[in-house]
């Protein structure tokens, strides 16, 4: 098998990778938030288990899945066996759900060779494919390097300003309930609302069974919303299914993109209205 592989889409089908398995610079992740180290649980063979609460957040941050320093994420990058040469497949056991903020993670600091498993664990299983036990990781230290892109994420201020100045299409993934204030939200305390001048694209409407949409079908739906040249940031709940409006952006043929970190949690708690 090539120990070359490069991607030329940030998404693979699990044919493909149960095809690529053995390839010698493929590294597997598995994405799932909110899940721990147990054996009794499964994942697809070989997979490496990304702790996004845990080892790639800033925990003390006072808001959920708080964007990690640039030393924090080589490290715990360098800890999994990543190399800079690595090419990376991430999963998780929803679909497409907590996989693609690993994914845009990995873009915020430099490293691109990376892909979302379409369908993720359950269209792996769906296929018959081989699981096995999960398993820590104990090989050596990988070379990854972490470098800063700072258009990859925005921060409060930076909404602020985007906001009030119509400087970019502000696109939020949360469903259209809570969008519209006709549903509450899920973390404890936290308003209703939205953030001011932006759309709704929730993101389950970029899947079908859990698996990304075609290319088509994705440019029909941003090019409602949005031109190709058009600046982006997204949001969501939590940063996290911000980034699978991310990745349909990116295999739509949009490259102007950035990821609002504290999305509503951190606007809602910090804007009262």
């Amino acid at each position: 098998m090539s120990s070359n592989i490069v991607f030329s889409m940030p998404i693979v089908s699990v044919t493909w990778l149960h095809e690529h398995l053995d390839a010698d610079n493929l590294i597997v992740l598995d994405g799932t938030i909110n899940k721990v180290l147990d054996a009794s649980q499964i994942q697809i063979p070989k997979a490496r288990f990304f702790d996004i609460k845990k080892r790639f957040s800033e925990v003390g941050a006072p808001f959920p899945s708080t964007f990690p320093s640039e030393a924090q994420f080589q490290k715990e990058a360098r800890a999994l066996g990543i190399n800079k040469a690595s090419a990376i497949v991430v999963y998780d056991d929803k679909g497409i759900y907590s996989s693609a903020r690993v994914w845009w993670l990995f873009k915020a600091f430099g490293h691109h060779n990376i892909a979302v498993l379409s369908g993720g664990l359950p269209s792996w299983q769906k296929a018959n494919y081989k699981t096995e036990s999960m398993v820590q990781y104990g090989g050596r230290l990988g070379d990854f390097e972490a470098k800063l892109n700072p258009e990859a994420m925005v921060f409060f201020n930076d909404m602020k300003t985007a906001s009030a100045n119509k400087t970019h299409t502000i696109i939020d993934a949360r469903s259209r309930g809570r969008f519209n204030c006709q549903e509450p939200e899920p973390r404890e305390g936290l308003r209703m609302g939205t953030i001011p001048n932006s759309v709704n694209l929730p993101f389950t409407d970029l899947l079908s069974d859990g698996e990304i949409k075609s290319k088509e079908d994705l440019q029909q739906i941003y090019a409602k919303l949005a031109l190709n040249e058009d600046p982006i940031i997204f949001s969501c709940g939590s940063g996290i299914t911000a980034c699978v409006l991310a990745l349909g952006a990116e295999i739509a043929g949009y490259n102007k993109l950035s990821v609002y970190d504290g999305s509503w949690t951190e606007w809602g708690t910090l804007v009262q209205e």
